[in-house]
């Protein structure tokens, strides 16, 4: 749509989207003062002022966009949607540490810390003795015996990741009770609600009452008499249960393992064998409006160990459970004696496992990725630096302890003696948006999808988010008019993308409250990470040049795995990777662009895994499925296509039939088909988009399918709109 300059917007323009005359001509007249006193040629400027003045929720979203269209309507790629205020800059966390040190990191070059940002993420890489000291002590991380060292790197070629920490022992769940100078006993940590409860004041918890609840989980754990260091599966909404449970597996040293409770009793069964869990922690049931998931059930299907089961809040299911198996009650039963006395956290290695997550690969078993105990400060650390998170903070993120983010959030707020702010139910509707309201939210995490959710159904409308600081999007691929209209809802607050993996425990890229954010694009390469983009030729391009192409890591990245529970590790990330002074670069997968004016776009992956509703899945696990449910489909081909006008990759499924002649209305049936199996035997929040019927699949010389090759096709031809 072709937008006016904003100097050639009249009143018409403005009523024409439903805003009234008089209203119209108060508009209008801000505007030209605006205009008036920065000029034409001051786009940035100008926004900065139209935002802030002009803009606010109630107004139309049409007239959002024409004034951001209008101002940026000849500056080019990359417009900035937010700038940030020199003097709000200074008081951010990061802001703070220069203006205390940064002529001692970066000498008579450092300026200010928005000037200087840039050269403090390039001394973070060169320094990382320096950098990941001084972030340690910021978070006032506590060792019960401090490390030889930050980083030392590995000369036998077989850890290129390095060893970090070495020598140091901890315990990341005491980091996320310890009272302190960052908070006190009688803080809040923690707010929630439950779905049902909305009219209901938000309930709150203390971190003298956390720290009671997680010892009683510890002790009575103990009294399990399991061995040291044992798997104990989470399988559990993100609530407040689930996150008291998940610290007292980590306090009492055992490993948890993270499954999402959306899972099928196959999947469940799968990452039970792989992490050989001794016991699972779950729920009777999930209810969501007048639904109700029967968890438990899934678990015994999936033939799990000792589960203990926690009621649902407000059900009124009476489970029969297993012989072997123990209600929440009697478990605490086990340790009611000592509820209140300190549990003396089990401190381990620096290296030693503390959560078994999984991501998919492409080999149709999913990754078992170790997070160490360095992982956990990963997580704190980017949330300290890029997303400013500090006591007084609220941190809300629709997540779950199956997905990383989930246990990011537990150490991203709890170590920064910050407040995690919990929804139990669905967050894609009003009531999380009164949630979001009534809480106080400050720094809310965001999914494109549930984004595009809230905006096409309007459910934000009418509750107040002027608490917000800034946004975290992470998961998929953003897009920039519904990232405009996210901004919008909080008065132009930044969306601060956020981009890595399970197996980085944080991003690898990231934006920055101390750079001008661009929508849908990340600004900087995270702190201590080094990026490299790989042209055709294997090399990476140019440092600086814009290009796309498959996106390498430089391997010293701090929290970042070195081990897989079922693969080798060296293989998946490493080998046949090209080289940079003498280091060997670590694989990641994703496409990436980095623009003519410094920032990055993702263009999703480059290999056979597509990422669905921020859940990575390789395309061969979809097939074998798809593959089977018609004995008149031949074969088929998987592939995440991101839509025309960008945002998160949608399932489109080539198929080849038997029978060479289809129908729409054959093929409509089949994609009803493909949706139904996929999300009963993988996972129920799998679509499939549309189906297109091919006469054949491109393959490569020794047979293999080259779905990098559809993709483009279909992206390119528009495909994957047809059904």
């Amino acid at each position: 749509m072709a937008y006016k300059s904003l100097d050639s917007i009249t009143k018409s323009d403005v009523e024409a989207l439903g805003i009234s005359g008089d209203v119209a001509e108060k508009l209008l007249k801000d505007l030209g003062e605006i205009i008036r006193s920065h000029g034409p040629d001051a786009p940035v400027e100008t926004w900065v002022q139209v935002s802030r003045r002009i803009l606010h929720p109630n107004l139309p979203f049409s007239f959002h966009q024409m004034l951001y269209y209008g101002c940026y309507k000849d500056f080019g790629p990359d417009p900035p949607a937010w700038i940030p205020d020199p003097k709000v800059a200074s008081s951010t966390n990061v802001g703070k540490l220069l203006e205390r040190r940064g002529k001692v990191f970066l000498g008579e070059n450092y300026k200010n810390p928005v000037s200087s940002f840039s050269s403090f993420q390039e001394f973070s890489v060169s320094n990382p003795e320096v950098y990941w000291k001084t972030v340690l002590d910021e978070l006032n991380i506590v060792f019960s015996v401090p490390p030889k060292c930050i980083l030392e790197k590995d000369t036998s070629g077989v850890n290129p990741g390095g060893n970090w920490l070495p020598g140091a022992y901890l315990n990341p769940a005491r980091n996320c009770l310890t009272s302190g100078f960052k908070r006190r006993l009688d803080d809040i940590v923690i707010r929630w609600r439950d779905e049902g409860s909305d009219d209901l004041p938000v309930n709150t918890m203390t971190l003298l009452e956390l720290r009671s609840h997680v010892w009683l989980v510890a002790h009575a754990l103990s009294a399990l008499d399991l061995e040291e260091e044992s798997a104990i599966a989470v399988d559990m909404p993100m609530n407040v249960e689930s996150v008291i449970i998940y610290l007292g597996i980590v306090l009492a040293g055992h490993v948890v393992v993270s499954i999402a409770d959306s899972f099928s009793p196959r999947e469940i069964s799968t990452r039970l064998k792989i992490s050989k869990a001794k016991a699972i922690f779950t729920q009777d049931v999930i209810i969501r409006g007048d639904k109700s998931i029967p968890l438990y059930r899934r678990v015994v299907d999936a033939e799990a160990p000792l589960a203990v089961v926690i009621p649902a809040r407000g059900s009124s299911c009476r489970t029969k459970l297993r012989e072997k198996d123990l209600s929440w009650n009697n478990f605490l039963g086990n340790a009611r004696s000592l509820r209140g006395v300190e549990y003396v956290a089990v401190e381990k290695p620096a290296g030693a496992y503390t959560n078994i997550l999984f991501s998919s690969g492409t080999t149709g078993e999913p990754k078992a990725i170790p997070w160490t105990n360095i992982s956990p400060l990963k997580s704190a650390a980017d949330a300290w630096c890029h997303l400013d998170v500090h006591r007084g903070d609220v941190i809300a993120w629709p997540t779950n302890l199956g997905w990383m983010m989930g246990p990011w959030l537990v150490y991203a707020s709890l170590i920064n003696g910050a407040c995690m702010g919990l929804y139990n139910g669905s967050p894609l509707g009003p009531a999380f948006a009164k949630f979001v309201q009534d809480a106080e939210v400050t720094v809310l995490g965001v999914i494109p999808s549930i984004v595009r959710t809230w905006q096409n159904s309007n459910s934000t409308s009418g509750y107040d988010w002027s608490r917000i600081r800034c946004f975290g999007s992470t998961g998929e691929a953003s897009n920039v008019d519904e990232y405009l209209w996210l901004m919008g809802r909080a008065h132009y607050k930044p969306v601060i993308e956020y981009c890595g993996g399970t197996e980085i425990g944080g991003s690898f890229i990231a934006g920055s409250l101390l750079q001008p954010q661009s929508l849908a694009a990340f600004s900087t390469a995270a702190m201590g990470c080094k990026l490299f983009i790989l042209g055709e030729d294997g090399d990476s391009i140019p440092p600086y040049a814009p290009g796309v192409g498959e996106l390498a890591l430089f391997p010293h990245i701090f929290g970042a795995s070195s081990t897989l529970l079922n693969g080798n590790h060296y293989k998946v990330y490493f080998k046949g990777m090209p080289t940079f002074q003498g280091q060997i670069l670590r694989r990641h997968g994703d496409l990436f662009e980095r623009t003519s004016k410094g920032y990055y776009r993702a263009h999703g992956r480059a290999d056979d895994t597509m990422n669905l509703g921020g859940i990575k899945v390789g395309s061969i696990e979809i097939e074998r499925v798809c593959n089977c449910v018609d004995e008149n489909v031949l074969e088929t081909a998987a592939i995440g296509v991101p839509p025309p006008s960008g945002g998160p990759e949608q399932l489109v499924i080539a198929v080849v039939l038997k029978s060479s002649e289809s129908s729409n209305h054959e093929l409509s049936l089949l994609k009803k088909t493909f949706n139904s199996e996929i999300q009963k035997k993988l996972n129920p929040l799998f679509k499939v988009s549309s189906v297109v019927n091919l006469p054949s699949l491109p393959r490569t010389a020794t047979n293999k399918v080259m779905r990098r090759v559809l993709r483009q096709q279909l992206t390119q031809t528009g495909l994957n709109s047809k059904l």
